[in-house]
């Protein structure tokens, strides 16, 4: 095999015209070597052409001159030409020089490599496939080549070799996929392409099972759907979709590796990505069953920001994704991570989006259904979110956080720990109290029975050391008891606290933290009928209450006193001899009202409608201004309104009304004196400032 056996068969003239600059006289040159090559092959002297495509490559396909170069890819593609069905075994020889010669900085060296090989395949068919993996290489990188003539030259190559594989019985596609993989992130178009034109083939045949290898370069697909090229775009977005509808028809797919993937690219900034990856999973939910089980967490992690996307079809297929895996009813026991749902859902509590919030808490809410057990478990992770989400600025979803809540509370110690961390959120953030108070209150006296939340506040608040705020707290339950809805039955206890034990009760509950607004005293007083312990409290007041805070309160309470929330006062008043401490204790709220205010003229208004008959001898006469006075008879003894007690004023229902009065006479002792040093402290702040 040596040069000179090569020289002694291979005319100089030929081996001169093989290295010339002109294409023209390379091209004879090859077509005489070929008719040699067919000489030597039909003689079966394998000696000789081992060392014709020795000189071929040695002197010219690695020569650095270029045009011995192509002269030499030239000489070897007539070589195997000329050896036709003896090819195959000279191929470990006649193809790596021709791969080297891709790289080459000439780019018409590259571009006569690709027609090289192109006629070498075009001979040897399958017997190619063993380079196969080096060929793909030399191809991925010639596609994105800087001359358009060597990419079009690989173009006609990268055909054939596609032809040659779809025939092939001998292409491994375990060996291939690994080369695949590697290069599915690059960002060049041209190679984009070519691999998206790889992958469109290679499914195409029967014989080659793609779908069980999707995971391995799944990403780079969704990485394509955002390339600036519409094209590559339209060609990433057809492969997918052919991939997903073999999914569909498919009895075994690996659900679970592409599922990680899908939950990545959920959250890519591009829209189109975003929704081919919201659609994927909205399919893998239906489709996935027991094997998407250990991924529901990561899939809602996805799922949920996409409902508050920016676009509507997202949204719509999020949405519906959503519903779908809310409602398979997975069991922990095979594999349902009831923490590391919790987990996501309270992570997307604090998502600036309103729709993600809700859903996150309808999450909350349907694992403490489901799986109360296993959520209390990690209580400790979720209650601190939980409760700080009673300050969200969307009232939907503070409405929905009460409902977990009230269902987290069904338990008495996170009973106690959500009403105790509401008066502290109320007492650190007035306005949370202004704004939102009146909703928070009234949907948990729904959910968690209304008389159990009033008495728990009432109990926090009773030994409130901020004076102010638990006047202003008070306040605040006092006009949503009398106003709401939701709590007329628990005004309906109230009111028969005279006369029923469980009223009394309550009564009592709420008296000890009313004691810290006499205007909220009076209204409960007035709410429960107790009247003339409503006149003992307005009795008791001194000028310091009867300030401007104390009037607004007031011209509040004589507007309600003519809502149907109290008609059955205003009906009582039909029986002035019978209500006698209600009249007094009406007057008394009259005499504490400026003559010119709306609310003294409501109240007179109203106190001139009593008629001037009476009951039990007791005399009720009128001015002539039409204003009823009292003219005590002989009758019994009324300790209060309506029932007759001849042995006590101070006892009644196991109310001790002489203890209660004086307990509200010492919390607004201490109230005053919180005042006067309030005053003063400012007062000293002020003069040191002066003196400054």
């Amino acid at each position: 095999m040596s040069t000179a056996e090569a020289l002694s068969v291979i005319p100089a003239a030929v081996l001169r015209n093989l290295s010339d600059k002109l294409y023209e006289k390379r091209k004879n040159a090859a077509l005489e070597l070929e008719g040699i090559v067919k000489h030597l092959t039909s003689t079966g002297d394998h000696d000789k052409i081992n060392a014709v495509i020795s000189l071929l490559s040695q002197e010219y396909t690695y020569s650095p001159q270029a045009h011995n170069r192509k002269g030499g890819l030239i000489g070897l593609a007539a070589v195997t030409v000329g050896l036709t069905t003896e090819a195959a075994q000279h191929l470990e020889q006649i193809v790596p020089p021709v791969l080297h010669s891709f790289s080459h900085q000439d780019s018409r060296v590259r571009y006569y490599a690709c027609e090289a090989l192109y006629n070498i395949a075009k001979v040897v068919r399958g017997d190619f496939i063993v380079f196969f993996n080096q060929i793909f290489d030399a191809l991925c990188k010639l596609s994105a080549d800087s001359d358009a003539n060597v990419q079009s030259a690989a173009h006609l190559l990268d055909r054939l070799v596609k032809d040659i594989v779809t025939e092939s019985e001998h292409f491994s596609i375990e060996e291939f996929i690994p080369l695949l993989r590697e290069r599915m992130n690059v960002l060049n178009p041209h190679v984009r392409q070519f691999l998206v034109g790889w992958i469109t083939v290679l499914d195409s045949v029967p014989d080659i099972d793609m779908l069980g290898f999707l995971p391995d370069f799944l990403d780079g697909l969704f990485n394509m759907l955002s390339d600036s090229s519409h094209e590559i775009r339209q060609q990433a977005d057809s492969a997918l979709s052919e991939f997903l509808q073999e999914i569909k028809n498919s009895p075994s797919v690996d659900y679970g590796r592409m599922a990680e993937i899908l939950v990545q690219r959920a959250g890519s900034p591009d829209e189109f990505t975003r929704l081919t990856s919201i659609t994927w999973i909205n399919e893998f939910v239906k489709l996935g069953g027991d094997q998407l089980v250990p991924y529901y967490a990561d899939i809602l992690g996805a799922i949920l920001p996409c409902i508050s996307d920016k676009e509507e079809k997202i949204r719509v297929v999020s949405r519906e994704t959503n519903d779908e895996l809310r409602a398979i009813e997975a069991d922990p026991a095979e594999g349902f991570d009831v923490g590391a749902i919790l987990s996501v859902a309270r992570r997307q509590l604090s998502s600036e989006w309103e729709a993600t919030r809700i859903e996150a808490l309808h999450w909350m809410w349907t694992l403490l259904n489901g799986h109360r057990s296993e959520v209390l478990v990690f209580l400790n992770d979720v209650f601190d979110t939980l409760l700080r989400a009673l300050s969200d600025p969307s009232d939907e979803v503070v409405l929905l956080v009460l409902e977990v809540h009230a269902c987290i509370a069904e338990d008495p110690q996170h009973f106690r720990q959500l009403v105790v961390f509401l008066v502290h959120s109320f007492q650190h953030d007035h306005s949370l109290l202004e704004k939102r108070g009146a909703l928070i209150i009234r949907r948990l006296c729904v959910l968690l029975n209304a008389e159990r939340v009033y008495r728990e506040l009432s109990t926090i608040l009773e030994g409130e050391s901020d004076l102010d705020f638990a006047s202003v707290m008070v306040q605040a339950l006092n006009l949503i008891l009398l106003t709401s809805p939701e709590l007329s039955d628990l005004r309906d206890h109230l009111k028969q606290s005279l006369v029923k034990d469980a009223g009394r009760d309550l009564f009592l509950s709420l008296y000890a933290s009313w004691c810290h607004s006499p205007m909220a005293m009076i209204s409960l007083c007035l709410l429960a009928q107790t009247y003339q312990h409503a006149s003992s409290v307005i009795q008791s007041l001194v000028e310091e209450d009867i300030n401007v805070k104390f009037l607004v309160q007031l011209h509040k309470l004589i507007h309600l006193l003519e809502t149907p929330t109290f008609a059955y006062l205003r009906l009582q008043l039909l029986e002035p001899g019978r209500y006698i401490w209600l009249l007094k204790a009406l007057y008394g709220l009259l005499m504490l009202l400026p003559q010119q205010s709306a609310a003294f003229k409501i109240l007179r208004t109203r106190l001139k409608t009593v008629p001037s008959y009476s009951f039990k001898e007791e005399k009720v006469a009128r001015t002539s201004s039409g204003i009823p006075f009292f003219n005590g008879g002989g009758g019994s003894q009324i300790s209060e309104d309506g029932n007759p007690n001849e042995n006590s004023h101070d006892m009644h229902n196991g109310i001790n009304f002489a203890s209660r009065l004086k307990h509200f006479k010492q919390i607004q002792q201490e109230h005053r004196l919180h005042s006067k040093s309030q005053i003063y402290s400012r007062f000293s702040s002020a003069s040191s400032t002066k003196e400054l």
